[in-house]
């Protein structure tokens, strides 16, 4: 970049590709176990679809994607959520037979308590509380 042009204009963080094996069971996921509604469901041709999904209060979406050809599903996501109830969520995922780490994580201050949880296709998952 030279310097005298000017950066990009971006301005907000607007989707997050997660790949899944079979979107059905991944709105599936994220709806019933998350509680993340359903933003898009858009025919692409040829069988394909553009899924995406978000919590309700939130801008970010997350579009369930089919992984190309050789690329994999059961990702290390580097995706974190927020919660303002991390104990809490990870009591109802463990109860609803979500694969949820054995504990919340607990580094104290300023660290907030957070749990890595695994998706319906093992991609994994950060859950942080926010208050």
């Amino acid at each position: 970049m030279s310097e005298d042009s000017e950066p990009a204009k971006v301005d907000r963080l607007s989707t997050v590709m997660i790949p899944v094996s079979d979107q059905d069971r991944g709105i599936a996921f994220y709806r019933d176990r998350l509680g993340f509604e359903l933003r898009a469901d858009i025919p692409m041709g040829r069988g394909e679809r553009w899924v995406e999904v978000a919590p309700p209060s939130g801008e970010t979406t997350v579009a369930l994607v089919l992984p190309r050809e050789g690329e994999p599903v059961g990702i290390d996501a580097r995706l974190a959520l927020g919660t303002k109830d991390v104990d809490g969520d990870h009591a109802r995922l463990l109860a609803a037979g979500v694969d949820v780490d054995e504990a919340v994580m607990r580094m104290g201050d300023p660290v907030p308590p957070m749990f890595f949880f695994r998706d319906q296709d093992a991609n994994r998952l950060l859950l942080v509380q926010r208050d």
